[in-house]
């Protein structure tokens, strides 16, 4: 069973920066795209951005492309969000997750299997 745990959302001003942390746990993560993915209130989930673990490679929404920076650790079997210049339109609940494959083009929140429960991003102005 894999289980993925978010940490590090928080209250944050406009311009200023937050990391989001996705600890996996149950495997590793060779064979799976991570995504993180937010949900604002009153609108539907919507992709952020996506890594392929094995390879590295990242893609964005452009909503958040040049801002926002998706990264892992093999070692520590975590995925992180680096999350520049923040503004109020960010603010959400960001999640973490997880599908067993390999692809550029996973930017729909039935495409992943697994997810976190969530972390709160508020953006002040």
């Amino acid at each position: 069973q894999v289980q993925l745990v978010e940490s590090g959302g928080g209250l944050v001003q406009a311009g200023g920066s937050l990391r989001l942390s996705c600890a996996g746990a149950g495997r590793t993560f060779s064979t799976y795209t991570m995504g993180w993915f937010r949900q604002a209130p009153g609108k539907e989930r919507e992709f952020a951005a996506a890594i392929i673990w094995s390879s590295g490679f990242t893609y964005y929404s452009d909503s958040v492309k040049g801002r926002f920076t998706i990264s892992r650790d093999n070692a520590k079997n975590t995925v992180y969000l680096q999350m520049n210049s923040l503004k109020p339109e960010d603010t959400a609940v960001y999640y973490c997750a997880a599908v067993q494959k390999w692809s550029t083009g996973l930017r729909e929140s039935y495409e992943y299997d697994y997810w976190g429960q969530g972390t709160q991003v508020t953006v002040s102005s």
